[in-house]
């Protein structure tokens, strides 16, 4: 109980700063698990270039709709 408390007291301003804004870091670590899916998967890229585009064309939300 003791740890507990400490480590709360740690980060005490983080907390009370969360629920004054409600802001996490949720959105930003569900990118960053889509990411490292989309390298799991890949098993190695030949260009950084084709990495990336594949990143931006599945965690971009793009419209892939023909106009």
């Amino acid at each position: 109980m003791i740890e507990v408390k400490d480590m709360l007291n740690r980060h005490r301003d983080n907390l009370l700063n969360y629920f004054k804004n409600r802001v996490s870091n949720a959105v930003s670590e569900g990118l960053n698990s889509k990411i490292q899916t989309i390298k799991a998967s890949a098993r190695g890229f030949h260009k950084f270039e084709s990495y990336r585009t594949r990143i931006l064309f599945y965690c971009g939300k793009l419209d892939m709709g023909i106009a």
